[in-house]
């Protein structure tokens, strides 16, 4: 019975440690910032989406682990104005692309973080869009307060397929590539 009470203090112990040297930092999504690009055959489009919450992990000092939850209501284009931008953000919005009234969040979640060295780090995460999960890898670089990455997503992994040349034949200039780039700057 004693080798039992000491082997549970000293997983108590173990345990306490552990979180002690892990620390998560809150994102400060006020000061938090993703940009998207979207690329056809005629053009590209550019526009915004808000981070709703998002924490990085660091132990001792270097980064652990991620977890971000994006508001998908708040996708907008910033190239447009008027009656083109509410147009091209109602069909972003729509079932054509990103569903946000039936999926108004998108989440990433680190699963494997490798230092590269000089405060650069590569990431493998799991990127859930309209209900759908799939990995994601990208380098994301960690200095100070900030952490900056930029990473391109293949939307039709995601069952978003309007104007994809994968999906459709016959789209000469109507095209829209597959992948949409982002640029997402984290402050904490």
């Amino acid at each position: 019975m004693k080798n039992l009470k000491s082997i549970a203090l000293a997983f108590v112990v173990a345990l306490s440690t552990l979180a002690v040297t892990a620390q998560t930092k809150k994102v400060d999504v006020s000061k938090s910032t993703i940009n998207w690009v979207g690329k056809k055959v005629t053009g590209q489009h550019s526009g915004t989406v808000a981070i709703k919450s998002g924490a990085l992990v660091f132990k001792k000092n270097v980064l652990a682990g991620g977890t971000f939850t994006v508001d998908m209501t708040t996708l907008t284009s910033t190239d447009l104005t008027g009656e083109y931008l509410g147009k091209l953000n109602g069909h972003l919005k729509s079932e054509d692309f990103f569903s946000t009234e039936k999926f108004p969040t998108s989440t990433l979640v680190f699963k494997t973080i490798a230092a590269k060295g000089n405060d650069v780090y590569t990431v493998t995460a799991d990127l859930t869009i309209k209900g759908k999960t799939n990995p994601v890898t990208f380098d994301i670089t960690v200095k100070g307060d900030t952490a900056t990455t930029a990473f391109k997503v293949d939307r039709t992994k995601y069952d978003i397929k309007y104007g994809s040349g994968s999906f459709f034949e016959g789209l000469g200039d109507k095209t829209i590539y597959d992948d949409f780039e982002l640029t997402v700057s984290l402050k904490f």
